[in-house]
């Protein structure tokens, strides 16, 4: 999983439109595409690699790299 922060709606659009031409270019043209109407949150999903292209605001809010974060560990404490 990749996640990527633009600077405005115009910003990611126009990075997600330059991904999805390198995904096409390495034979990954299948690539499904999803949020590129209003370029606030676009997830590119290739299938093995999947990419969240965030506003900064947006990125904040939703906070998926704490969602997806492992969890903390208290020093000897055993996990089952």
């Amino acid at each position: 999983m990749v996640v990527v922060s633009g600077r405005s709606s115009r910003h990611v659009m126009a990075i997600c439109d330059h991904l999805i031409t390198d995904l096409k270019a390495e034979g990954l043209s299948g690539a499904r595409v999803e949020g590129m109407e209003t370029g606030d949150w676009v997830l590119i999903d290739t299938g093995d690699i999947i990419i969240h292209v965030f506003r900064p605001e947006i990125r904040e809010f939703y906070n998926i790299e704490k969602m997806w974060a492992a969890p903390d560990v208290e020093e000897g404490t055993v996990l089952h």
